[in-house]
């Protein structure tokens, strides 16, 4: 039995504090949670090794939910993709992920892999070989010849080629089956971003498919007609979402699309990295005010948010994910409590996970300790004292 102790518990939820709280912990689950003089007299406490943090917040474990954990975020992270054998990248898979790990980041979720080389490192942590976060693998991306990341290996022309793939991921033990719906910026000679690489139809069969498995459906969508076929087809979280124009016109903004993301509880992954401020200067204030609009259109609609990443893009470190957090605070106007809730119970609950993003009975012990009170100050996530991970005590970056 583990005793931790601080002047505040998160719970998850926005608004739901615990001063002077406390959590024990047996192994890895949350025996009991709640406020210290009461944890102070469950039975279990009077053995438990205990751990004091004046002055400090004991929340859920943060949920990133968008990275590709084989790209190492340097500005030649492509070629050194490319120039990499398995092994290497392997190894920098198991790297990156213990980053993520020791700044707070206990559940990530990968969106892009080379023969499965993330579904191993996934495994050995799962089955206590190797200290990491809890991992979510959509194995290699479904695009057409050539499309947007076809070095992946999820090339397919056709339904008969979408459907085996998918099949073929699921066997490999994927978590959820990623599709890029439309074109991306990171592949050469690929089709541009606001290219539809996909039909309504097709897009419905991978849906049909992955369902058939078990398995959710990311849609990477920056096109408004991806995004559109892909709120049709029944996807269960889109990435980027940036509503971009046929023939790069401009934004197309749709109320009616964006009413229906809503209402079937579809989560937008926004993606913006931890050098937001960089990330802005780099792309023009023009274009970094238009993202804004657009998730604060979106917002207007009730659309829920998963914070992601989109980790291993140039600068996208997995050391920071505080600082990509603190983008929905200081540049979105977002309060801190609300943040810290998409990343923890929010993002658990925009990718079905049961167990983990809460401080409660029965949940996962995947937990942060950090010095102040992030729901007040979102940089306080930059303070960590302690992460566990289903109940390991791992040392913070």
């Amino acid at each position: 039995m583990l005793l931790l102790t601080a002047d505040l518990v998160l719970p998850g939820p926005d608004g739901d504090r615990v001063p002077d709280g406390a959590v024990l912990v047996e192994g890895s689950t949350i025996v009991a949670a709640g406020p210290r003089a009461e944890l102070d007299r469950h039975p279990g406490a009077a053995g438990a090794r205990r751990r004091d943090f004046p002055g400090a917040t004991i929340l859920p474990g943060l949920i990133n939910g968008h990275a590709h954990l084989v790209w190492d975020a340097s500005m030649t992270m492509l070629q050194n993709y490319f120039d990499a054998d398995d092994t290497e990248l392997l190894l920098g898979v198991v790297s990156r992920s213990q980053q993520a790990l020791r700044a707070g980041v206990t559940t990530l979720r990968d969106l892009g892999d080379r023969r499965g080389l993330v579904l191993r490192v996934r495994d050995a942590v799962n089955g206590g070989e190797l200290t990491g976060p809890r991992l979510l693998c959509s194995a290699a991306p479904l695009t057409p010849p050539k499309g947007h990341c076809w070095f992946f290996g999820g090339e397919v022309s056709g339904v008969d080629a979408i459907r085996a793939q998918i099949r073929h991921n699921a066997e490999l033990g994927a978590d959820v089956i990623k599709v890029m719906a439309s074109g991306g910026e990171t592949t050469p000679d690929s089709p541009p971003t606001w290219a539809q690489q996909f039909s309504a139809e097709e897009l419905r069969v991978v849906v049909a498919e992955a369902t058939a498995a078990g398995l959710p459906v990311a849609a990477h969508a920056h096109g408004s007609q991806s995004i559109a076929d892909a709120v049709a087809a029944g996807v269960s979280t889109i990435e980027h979402c940036s509503w971009l124009g046929a023939e790069n016109s401009g934004p197309d903004l749709r109320e009616d699309v964006a009413r229906e993301i809503s209402a079937r509880g579809i989560a937008v992954c926004h993606a913006y990295p931890p050098d937001w401020r960089g990330f802005a200067e780099f792309v023009g204030e023009q274009r970094f005010q238009a993202a804004l609009d657009r998730v604060r259109w979106m917002d207007g609609f009730g659309v829920h948010f998963l914070p992601g990443t989109d980790g291993g893009l140039p600068t996208s470190v997995f050391d920071d994910y505080a600082g990509a957090l603190s983008y929905y605070v200081e540049a979105v106007g977002w309060t801190p409590g609300r943040v810290v809730e998409l990343a923890t119970s929010g993002a658990a609950a925009a990718l079905g996970l049961e167990r983990v993003g809460r401080v409660a009975a029965g949940f996962d012990a995947d937990l942060l300790v950090v010095d102040g009170d992030p729901s007040a100050d979102v940089h306080a996530l930059h303070r960590q004292r302690l992460v566990l991970a289903r109940g390991n005590p791992i040392t913070p970056a």
